[in-house]
Protein backbone atom coordinates (compact mmCIF):
# COMPACT_ATOMS: atom_id res chain seq x y z
CA UNK A 1 0.00 0.00 0.00
CA UNK A 2 1.30 3.45 -0.76
CA UNK A 3 0.60 6.37 1.54
CA UNK A 4 0.33 9.98 0.30
CA UNK A 5 3.74 11.64 0.62
CA UNK A 6 2.28 15.01 1.67
CA UNK A 7 0.61 13.53 4.76
CA UNK A 8 2.13 12.96 8.19
CA UNK A 9 1.31 9.81 10.17
CA UNK A 10 1.03 8.57 13.76
CA UNK A 11 2.02 5.19 15.15
CA UNK A 12 -1.68 4.85 16.12
CA UNK A 13 -2.47 4.87 12.36
CA UNK A 14 -3.95 8.33 11.80
CA UNK A 15 -2.97 10.63 8.96
CA UNK A 16 -2.96 14.43 8.87
CA UNK A 17 -2.72 16.78 5.91
CA UNK A 18 -1.97 20.41 6.79
CA UNK A 19 -3.05 23.13 4.39
CA UNK A 20 -2.35 26.63 5.65
CA UNK A 21 -2.95 25.88 9.32
CA UNK A 22 -6.15 23.89 8.82
CA UNK A 23 -5.45 20.18 8.89
CA UNK A 24 -7.52 17.29 7.62
CA UNK A 25 -7.37 14.10 9.73
CA UNK A 26 -8.32 10.51 8.93
CA UNK A 27 -7.28 6.94 9.62
CA UNK A 28 -4.81 5.10 7.43
CA UNK A 29 -5.52 2.33 5.00
CA UNK A 30 -3.65 -0.02 7.33
CA UNK A 31 -5.98 0.96 10.20
CA UNK A 32 -9.12 0.27 8.17
CA UNK A 33 -7.69 -3.11 7.12
CA UNK A 34 -7.12 -4.03 10.77
CA UNK A 35 -10.62 -2.90 11.73
CA UNK A 36 -12.53 -4.62 8.94
CA UNK A 37 -16.02 -3.45 7.97
CA UNK A 38 -16.62 -0.04 9.58
CA UNK A 39 -20.19 0.41 10.79
CA UNK A 40 -20.11 3.57 12.92
CA UNK A 41 -17.97 6.68 13.45
CA UNK A 42 -18.19 8.85 16.59
CA UNK A 43 -16.85 12.36 15.95
CA UNK A 44 -16.55 15.46 18.16
CA UNK A 45 -18.67 18.57 17.76
CA UNK A 46 -17.41 21.59 15.83
CA UNK A 47 -15.55 23.90 18.21
CA UNK A 48 -14.20 21.06 20.36
CA UNK A 49 -10.55 21.41 21.36
CA UNK A 50 -8.41 18.39 20.50
CA UNK A 51 -4.97 17.73 21.94
CA UNK A 52 -2.12 15.87 20.26
CA UNK A 53 -2.06 12.16 21.19
CA UNK A 54 -5.48 12.33 22.89
CA UNK A 55 -8.62 10.58 21.67
CA UNK A 56 -11.16 12.74 19.84
CA UNK A 57 -13.59 10.03 18.72
CA UNK A 58 -13.89 6.42 17.71
CA UNK A 59 -14.38 4.14 14.75
CA UNK A 60 -16.51 1.04 15.24
CA UNK A 61 -16.26 -2.03 13.06
CA UNK A 62 -17.89 -5.42 13.20
CA UNK A 63 -14.74 -6.56 15.06
CA UNK A 64 -14.02 -3.77 17.55
CA UNK A 65 -14.29 -0.15 18.62
CA UNK A 66 -11.06 1.83 18.28
CA UNK A 67 -10.27 5.29 19.58
CA UNK A 68 -8.96 7.83 17.10
CA UNK A 69 -6.16 10.06 18.36
CA UNK A 70 -5.36 13.62 17.30
CA UNK A 71 -2.06 13.84 15.40
CA UNK A 72 -1.88 17.53 16.39
CA UNK A 73 -3.65 19.98 18.69
CA UNK A 74 -6.29 22.44 17.59
CA UNK A 75 -9.98 23.21 17.35
CA UNK A 76 -12.43 21.15 15.31
CA UNK A 77 -13.50 23.33 12.37
CA UNK A 78 -15.48 20.73 10.42
CA UNK A 79 -16.62 17.12 10.69
CA UNK A 80 -17.31 14.75 7.82
CA UNK A 81 -21.11 14.53 8.13
CA UNK A 82 -21.28 11.97 5.29
CA UNK A 83 -19.76 9.37 7.62
CA UNK A 84 -22.87 9.40 9.85
CA UNK A 85 -24.80 7.63 7.10
CA UNK A 86 -21.95 5.97 5.18
CA UNK A 87 -19.09 5.09 7.58
CA UNK A 88 -18.04 2.26 5.25
CA UNK A 89 -16.62 4.93 2.91
CA UNK A 90 -13.47 4.69 5.03
CA UNK A 91 -13.06 1.05 3.95
CA UNK A 92 -13.27 2.07 0.30
CA UNK A 93 -10.68 4.86 0.39
CA UNK A 94 -9.10 5.55 3.78
CA UNK A 95 -6.42 7.81 2.29
CA UNK A 96 -8.94 10.43 1.17
CA UNK A 97 -11.89 9.86 3.53
CA UNK A 98 -11.38 12.40 6.28
CA UNK A 99 -12.93 12.43 9.74
CA UNK A 100 -12.38 15.99 10.96
CA UNK A 101 -10.70 19.25 9.98
CA UNK A 102 -8.84 21.10 12.70
CA UNK A 103 -7.51 24.66 13.00
CA UNK A 104 -4.05 23.90 14.31
CA UNK A 105 -2.79 25.67 17.42
CA UNK A 106 0.83 24.48 17.13
CA UNK A 107 2.02 23.57 13.63
CA UNK A 108 5.41 22.52 15.07
CA UNK A 109 3.72 19.38 16.48
CA UNK A 110 3.61 18.04 12.90
CA UNK A 111 7.40 17.72 13.01
CA UNK A 112 7.05 14.93 15.59
CA UNK A 113 5.04 12.74 13.18
CA UNK A 114 6.19 10.13 10.68
CA UNK A 115 6.52 10.90 6.98
CA UNK A 116 5.07 8.43 4.47
CA UNK A 117 8.30 6.45 4.09
CA UNK A 118 8.83 6.13 7.86
CA UNK A 119 5.17 5.15 8.37
CA UNK A 120 5.37 2.49 5.68
CA UNK A 121 8.51 1.08 7.34
CA UNK A 122 6.74 1.16 10.74
CA UNK A 123 3.73 -0.76 9.36
CA UNK A 124 5.95 -3.38 7.73
CA UNK A 125 7.83 -3.89 11.01
CA UNK A 126 4.54 -4.14 12.89
CA UNK A 127 3.05 -6.66 10.47
CA UNK A 128 6.25 -8.52 9.59
CA UNK A 129 5.74 -7.85 5.85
Amino acid sequence: MSYPATYRYTKEHEWIDNEGGTATIGITDHAQELLGDIVFVDLPKIGTAVKQKESFGSVESVKAVSDVYAPASGEVAEINEALTTAPETINTDANTTWLIKVKLTDVVELDTLLDAEAYEKYVSQETGH
